[in-house]
C-alpha cells in the first residue's frame, strides 16, 4: 500500500506541475492501470463503462484513489466534479465509485485552466436493439441520444434536422463531417463482438451534397490513387517473396528451387531466422 500512495503521490504533483487538475482517470493512465487508448474509446461510446478497461481490480482502484485524497487534503486542493456528460465509469454506476472517479483536485491558483483543459468529446447517438421511449416527448424512432435524463429522441435533442449518412465510403464522411457545423456518431452495440460498432454519421443535409460533389469532381484522381497504392503494395509483395526465397537457400542451400518443394524439418526459430535475415 505505500508503494502505491508513493506513486500515487508522485503522479499527483506532475499533474499539479503542469498546471493541470488532478483527476484520478489520469492518475490510473500514469499508474499503467489503464491504457490512454480505452479511455479515447469510452470517451466516444465505443465502451459502455470505463471499468471494464482498468487492468486492475476495483480494490486497488479504490485504495488509489483514498491514497489521492488523502495526498490532496494534505495539500489544501480544492475539490470539485469534473463534467464527463453522460459517461459511465463502472457498469452497475455505483454512486460512491462514480462520485470518486469523477472527483478532481486543484490549487485555486489553476481553478480557470480545468474547463480549458477538459477533453472534447463529439456526440454519440445510439442506434438501439429493443423498443424504447422519449424520456422528454414520449416519443420513439431509429436513434437515441443518451443524456442525464435518460434517452431522449433525435428532435428533443436538437438533431432532427441531421441527416443519417451511413459508413463506408470515407472520403465521404470525412468531407461530410468537415463541411457539417454539427455532426453526430452513430453507433450500435454488436453481441457478437461485445462491443459497439461504428454505424455511420449524422450531418447536415447541405454538407452531404458538397461532399458528394467534392468526390464525384475529383474520383477519377483519387481512383488513380487507389490504383497506384496496389501496384505499389504488389510490388512490394514480389520484393518480399524474393527476399524469403533467397533466405531460404542462403540457410538451406540444399533445397531445390522448384515449385511444390518440401522444405526439410528445421528447428522452431527458423522462421525467425528468415524474417531477420529478410529484414522483417
Amino acid at each position: 500500500m505505500a508503494r502505491v500512495e508513493t506513486r500515487v503521490a508522485r503522479i499527483a504533483e506532475e499533474l499539479l506541475a503542469e498546471r493541470r487538475p488532478v483527476r484520478p482517470v489520469d492518475v490510473l493512465v500514469r499508474l499503467g492501470w489503464l491504457a490512454e487508448p480505452n479511455v479515447e474509446w469510452w470517451e466516444r461510446g465505443r465502451v459502455p463503462s470505463l471499468d471494464r478497461c482498468v487492468q486492475v481490480d476495483s480494490d486497488k482502484v479504490m485504495a488509489a484513489f483514498a491514497a489521492l485524497q488523502r495526498w490532496a487534503e494534505d495539500h489544501g486542493l480544492t475539490p470539485s466534479e469534473a463534467d464527463y456528460h453522460d459517461l459511465q465509469f463502472t457498469a452497475d454506476g455505483d454512486s460512491d465509485i462514480e462520485r470518486a472517479y469523477r472527483t478532481q483536485w486543484a490549487s485555486a491558483d489553476v481553478a480557470e485552466p480545468v474547463v480549458e483543459r477538459a477533453r472534447p468529446r463529439g456526440i454519440t447517438v445510439f442506434s438501439p436493439h429493443n423498443a424504447w421511449t422519449c424520456a422528454s416527448c414520449g416519443g420513439s424512432g431509429d436513434l437515441l441520444l443518451k443524456d442525464n435524463s435518460g434517452a431522449v429522441c433525435l428532435d428533443c435533442a436538437d438533431l432532427g434536422h441531421l441527416e443519417f449518412l451511413p459508413s463506408g465510403d470515407a472520403a465521404l464522411t470525412r468531407r461530410a463531417t468537415k463541411h457539417s457545423r454539427l455532426s453526430a456518431v452513430v453507433v450500435r452495440w454488436s453481441t457478437r463482438r461485445n462491443r459497439y460498432e461504428r454505424q455511420g454519421i449524422l450531418v447536415e443535409p447541405a454538407a452531404i451534397e458538397q461532399a458528394a460533389q467534392e468526390c464525384l469532381s475529383d474520383a477519377d484522381v483519387r481512383a488513380r490513387r487507389r490504383q497506384h497504392d496496389q501496384s505499389r503494395r504488389a510490388q512490394q509483395d514480389v520484393h518480399f517473396r524474393g527476399e524469403f526465397a533467397a533466405a531460404i537457400r542462403e540457410q538451406f542451400p540444399g533445397c531445390p528451387d522448384g515449385n511444390g518443394t518440401t522444405l526439410p524439418a528445421t528447428h522452431p526459430g527458423m522462421f525467425l531466422s528468415l524474417g531477420k535475415a529478410t529484414g522483417h
